[in-house]
C-alpha cells in the first residue's frame, strides 16, 4: 500500500483517538494480521495525534519512549495525560516534584510531544483554587504546553468559571473541552455503556484560554446521532483556525471499536463544511493492487 510520509509541522489541526493499543481494531482500522507491536506505527500512518491515556496508569521508560519516536512520523503528536498519582491523590501542589519529573521523562519525545493535560477528579473543587495556582506557576510552560480538565460542577458556574478561565489565561494553559452530550442525548445509550467508564455529564464551556485547545468528544456509537454536534464543532473549529488557534480533537466512544470510524466521519464532516484542515492520512492510503494468479 502507498503510505503518507509525514505530518506537516505547520499543521494547526490534529485529530485522533484516546489510545492506539486496541486489539478489536484489527480487521478495519488495522489491517488483518496486524501485530500489537505494530499498532502505533499503523495508527500514526492513519491519524495525526493520540491522547495517550496510557500515561495516566503507567509511566513509560526511556526505551519505550524511544520506540514511540521510531514508530511515528515527524509531525505526529502525543498529548499525554498526567499520571493519576499526580492528579488524583488530593492537592496538586505536594505533587509538583512528581509532575516535573514526569515532564522531564517525556522530553525525549521532542517535537512529537504535544500539550499535556491534567484531568482533575470530580472532588477537586474551586476551594482548591490557590492550590491549582501554585501548580500552574510551577509548571515549566516553555518545555511543554499544559491543558486542564475539571469535573466538579462548580467550575462551570459563576463566579468560579470566570476565575478558572482567568487563571488559565494567565499561564496560557488550555481548558480541556469535554463534550459528552452525544451519549446523553439518547437514553438507550445507557445500555451500551459500561458504568465504570461513563463520562461525566457536564456543560461544554466553548472558551479559549491559550493559543491552543484540546477537545475530548465522547461520540455516540451511532454516527447519525453525532451529526448535530459535529456541525457545531465544525463551525467552532473553522472560527478558531481563522484566529490561528492550534486544535487537538480526540474522539472517544463507549464502544471503543467504533472510535476510529467516528474520527473519520468527523474529518469528512469538516471537509463537507469546507473547514481548512489538512487531509487525513488514513484517507490517503491506497490499497495494494490485487495480483491474480494465472491459475485462478
Amino acid at each position: 500500500m502507498v503510505l503518507p510520509t509525514e505530518i506537516s509541522d505547520s499543521s494547526q489541526f490534529f485529530i485522533g483517538c484516546a489510545v492506539w493499543a486496541y486489539q478489536d481494531w484489527v480487521g478495519e482500522f488495522y489491517p488483518v494480521g496486524s501485530r500489537p507491536t505494530d499498532f502505533l506505527k499503523i495508527y500514526s500512518q492513519r491519524l495525526t495525534a493520540v491522547e495517550g491515556n496510557t500515561t495516566f496508569y503507567s509511566i513509560p521508560n526511556l526505551a519505550t519512549i524511544n520506540r514511540w519516536v521510531e514508530q511515528t512520523p515527524p509531525g505526529f503528536k502525543f498529548c499525554l495525560k498526567l499520571p493519576k498519582a499526580i492528579t488524583h491523590t488530593g492537592l496538586l501542589a505536594p505533587n509538583i516534584p512528581q509532575a516535573l519529573s514526569f515532564l522531564a521523562q517525556m522530553q525525549p519525545l521532542g517535537e512529537r510531544l504535544g500539550p499535556m493535560f491534567a484531568q482533575l477528579p470530580p472532588q477537586y473543587a474551586p476551594v482548591n483554587l490557590m492550590d491549582l495556582q501554585m501548580f500552574l506557576e510551577a509548571w515549566p510552560h516553555n518545555q511543554a504546553a499544559l491543558a486542564l480538565e475539571v469535573r466538579h460542577l462548580s467550575w462551570f458556574q459563576e463566579p468560579y468559571s470566570s476565575q478558572l478561565n482567568k487563571l488559565l489565561e494567565q499561564f496560557s494553559v488550555g481548558r480541556v473541552l469535554l463534550d459528552s452530550r452525544p451519549i446523553y442525548l439518547d437514553p438507550a445509550t445507557e445500555i451500551l455503556i459500561n458504568l465504570d467508564r461513563k463520562k461525566p455529564n457536564l456543560p461544554v464551556p466553548f472558551c479559549l484560554t491559550a493559543p491552543f485547545t484540546l477537545i475530548r468528544f465522547i461520540s455516540h456509537p451511532d454516527a447519525a446521532i453525532n451529526q448535530i454536534f459535529w456541525q457545531e464543532w465544525s463551525l467552532k473549529i473553522s472560527q478558531w483556525l481563522s484566529r490561528g488557534i492550534q486544535i487537538y480533537f480526540f474522539v472517544h466512544c463507549p464502544l471503543e471499536e467504533r472510535s476510529p470510524a467516528n474520527v473519520r466521519h468527523f474529518q469528512h464532516e469538516l471537509a463537507a463544511q469546507k473547514v481548512p484542515v489538512p487531509p487525513l492520512p488514513w484517507d490517503q492510503i491506497k490499497p495494494e493492487p490485487i495480483q491474480l494468479s494465472l491459475w485462478e
